[in-house]
């Protein structure tokens, strides 16, 4: 062959080999996505990746999609690390998405983490992770106004609230409103409040229903409660109710910043009860949206340390707020109960 011959075959040669090492660099550089991990039940998820790359480019794409559905305890934790050596670019997307259905409770962290010893490379750390909700919290409800007094005989003889219901604007004979003052002090101790609306005594009829709410919204705004907060309807035994009055308060509340909320004994035997059913049957939405907070059964007044096991009683699907199990406490105006960790985030 003579030298022309030779040089070509050479350059040829030369361009091949360089070909085949981009591929593989390239194809190396590349991490394949998991896919998707469906769960139904229980599950404890551990997910992690680790890029090692040097090299003279490179891309990389990282994916997890988790999906829980149901279950009561979800464990979701997601890492992924790239430690990237290049000498001209670099592209990096790492992708994480969690997704748990509510009636899941369990906790969840992602962590990324890029970095690079090479100035053209794009380095970056991000992790998120959620702050597990209680399943339930102690608290308690008064119709006396809450003053330093009282909350410290509440400390000193029951236990901590998280949780304090109140009511809002006076009702005469049967309980004190809100003011600022209690607001600032309850909110000052790490206490949340629950908001109460008992301006009747006849929750009869869809426009009674309307109306209460409206009033319940308009005296809201103006004391400044926020938007997202419940707004609970006090329905005590003794008064009538139907399911009219239930669709006409949860309904006008839905169409506000407010959500719904409803307070009473939700045994079966109950009227509250036999009439929220009804209402639901009419309104499939009250079943997911309104709040309820119940009075039954009644295991009396204890405090914390010796409250009972947490076992309301609702009607089945509703949305759970919480327990009232105990009234009419001796020491302090109070009442005694569980909240449920549903309702934290439709408090004040």
């Amino acid at each position: 062959m003579n030298t022309k011959t030779n040089l070509m075959l050479f350059m040829v040669a030369t361009l091949s080999i360089l070909f085949v090492l981009t591929v593989s660099i390239i194809s190396q550089s590349k991490t394949p996505a998991p896919g998707s991990v469906v769960f139904d039940g229980d599950a404890a998820i551990n997910n992690n990746i680790q890029n090692n790359i040097d090299s003279e480019n490179a891309i990389v794409e990282n994916s997890i999609d988790n999906q829980v559905n149901n279950g009561e305890t979800n464990e979701i934790d997601n890492n992924v690390l790239n430690n990237i050596s290049v000498s001209v670019d670099v592209t990096v997307k790492n992708a994480i998405s969690n997704q748990v259905d509510k009636d899941g409770k369990g906790s969840n962290g992602n962590g990324s983490n890029n970095g690079s010893n090479n100035g053209n490379a794009n380095g970056e750390s991000n992790g998120n992770g959620d702050s597990e909700t209680p399943d339930i919290v102690w608290g308690v409800d008064s119709a006396s106004l809450t003053d330093d007094e009282l909350l410290a005989c509440v400390r000193d003889n029951f236990g901590n609230p998280e949780v304090w219901g109140r009511y809002l604007g006076d009702k005469d004979g049967v309980s004190f409103g809100l003011t600022q003052e209690e607001v600032e002090l309850l909110q000052s101790n790490d206490i949340q409040i629950l908001v109460i609306w008992n301006q009747f005594n006849e929750p009869v009829g869809f426009d009674k229903g309307q109306s209460e709410a409206s009033a319940a919204i308009e005296l809201a705004r103006e004391f400044g409660i926020p938007e997202g907060v419940a707004l609970f309807a006090n329905v005590e035994p003794i008064y009538p109710i139907d399911d009219q009055f239930i669709l006409g308060w949860h309904e006008t509340m839905m169409e506000s910043e407010y959500n719904s909320g409803i307070y009473g004994i939700f045994s079966p035997s109950e009227e509250l009860y036999t009439a929220f059913e009804a209402a639901s049957e009419q309104n499939n939405n009250i079943y997911d949206e309104m709040y309820i907070w119940t009075a039954s059964p009644n295991e009396g007044i204890t405090t914390e340390a010796n409250a009972p096991a947490y076992n309301p009683e609702f009607p089945e699907g509703g949305l759970i707020g919480g327990w009232q199990y105990g009234i009419d406490a001796e020491t302090c105006n109070i009442d005694t109960n569980w909240f449920d960790g549903n309702v934290l985030d439709v408090l004040w």
